[in-house]
């Protein structure tokens, strides 16, 4: 009987135990599933409102990763950016700090092939009354414009249809200008004053890619560029803010772009752009502009390279010359810049980078100008070469800081070397 008794009581001691620590399993599962609820909650109330993370790995058209978020998007709005300043400390002249850009993307999805993408630009801190008078210029505060607002109709891979104000598909920048995808504080000159990224201008594009041979493709109607501004003679007024047009603008003229590239071997791109169209939306009969680049990229493991040249060809500039009043008119310019960049933490097991880069940029704006008789001359004014070497540090994958140094020859003249410490902050989300 004893026996028995003790039997049971060690039964039901065990039974107890084992009840008790099912429950308490029990109560851990259930903890576990509210988290993971409240996970999925939060989510999803992100993704409903547009606040999802950018996708750094995924590039619709060739665009940044922020700029293609809404393509990506699990809700019908999409909110995006980027932003970036810095600190320049030029040895001829005074240091200066400036709000560069914050830039707000907004998208929406109407329906999965009709898609609005918007790009809303500060830069230089935003706008003032002069600025707002006189347009975008480094000459004042800053400004704010509507960089790009499109209507884009998806149709297949291998053709689409973008409807509006759009990124000119020219350059290795232009359409991947988001700060955290060129390791250079300030852009190469190159695409600053030959392809003057951002550019940015109304009309039609097409565009697709045929995955099974590695080709994409851009090609459009847009609204043409105007060099008639009465000082196309100085290298900064040659191509460089003219092309990107703000609020009211005539459309009396339009050119033809069109892009090519090659990614069919893993970490390769091969491509070339050109635009061809009246140079000075008609106010001068004859006069046409050429642009063209060729550029590349290979990345492998921790190392990239990336090479552009780009030049621009004006015919008859001799009537620009005439109609605007100015001396002489550019009829070429061209440029071009090498970049190499190494991440030294690539062989380690983490998710930051710390890559070292070193660029050469070799600008000639103002390769030949022609006066108004005809008469044209090779120009030393604005032919500039620089080095620079600096380095980035990605505590994310979505912001970087940025230090270089950069060693500028300006060819004309005597005396007129300097060399710029910069340091900068950029981010997308």
């Amino acid at each position: 009987m004893k026996k028995t008794l003790l039997s049971l009581s060690a039964i039901a001691l065990l039974s107890n135990t084992l009840i008790a620590d099912e429950l308490s399993t029990l109560k851990e599962e259930i903890k576990e599933l509210q988290e993971n609820q409240q996970t999925i909650i939060d989510e999803t109330s992100n993704d409903k409102a547009g606040f999802s993370t950018v996708d750094t790995s995924f590039s619709h058209n060739g665009m940044g990763a922020a700029a293609s978020k809404v393509y990506s998007s699990k809700s019908a709005l999409s909110i995006g950016g980027y932003g970036d300043m810095y600190v320049k400390m030029p040895d001829n002249g005074s240091a200066k700090a400036d709000v560069y850009h914050f830039v707000p993307y907004i998208g929406y999805k109407f329906s999965d092939s009709i898609i609005l993408n918007t790009e809303l630009e500060f830069e230089h801190g935003g706008a003032n009354a002069e600025e707002a008078a006189n347009g975008p210029s480094d000459a004042v505060e800053g400004y704010a414009i509507v960089e790009f607002m499109y209507l884009d109709f998806l149709i297949s891979k291998e053709f689409n249809v973008q409807v509006g104000k759009t990124l000119v598909p020219m350059g290795l920048i232009n359409l991947r200008h988001e700060p955290t995808l060129f390791n250079t504080v300030q852009k190469p000159l190159t695409e600053k004053y030959i392809i003057p990224a951002t550019w940015a201008s109304t009309g039609v594009n097409t565009y697709g890619s045929f995955e099974d041979i590695g080709i994409s493709y851009n090609a459009g109607i847009t609204q043409a560029i105007d060099l008639n501004n009465g000082e196309n003679g100085k290298h900064e007024q040659v191509i460089a803010g003219t092309p990107s047009p703000t609020g009211k603008t005539d459309i009396a003229d339009v050119a033809f772009v069109g892009r090519l590239d090659y990614t069919g071997v893993n970490g390769l791109l091969l491509g070339a752009s050109v635009y061809y169209g009246n140079a000075t939306q008609g106010s001068v009969i004859g006069s046409s502009a050429f642009i063209y680049d060729v550029h590349t990229s290979f990345e492998y493991s921790g190392f990239k390279a990336k090479a552009l040249y780009s030049a621009v060809s004006i015919s008859n500039a001799e009537n620009i010359a005439s109609k605007s009043g100015a001396s002489e008119s550019v009829s070429n310019s061209n440029g071009f810049y090498v970049n190499l960049e190494y991440d030294v933490l690539a062989t380690l097991n983490t998710t930051q980078k710390v890559p070292v880069f070193i660029q050469y940029d070799r600008v000639d704006p103002t390769a030949t100008v022609t006066d108004k008789f005809g008469t044209s001359t090779n120009s030393l004014d604005g032919k500039t070469a620089t080095t620079t070497f600096g380095v980035n540090y990605f505590p994310h994958e979505q912001v970087v800081l940025k230090a270089d140094y950069a060693m500028s020859d300006v060819i004309a003249g005597n005396n007129n070397d300097y060399n710029t410490f910069s340091l900068g902050l950029g981010f997308i989300f």
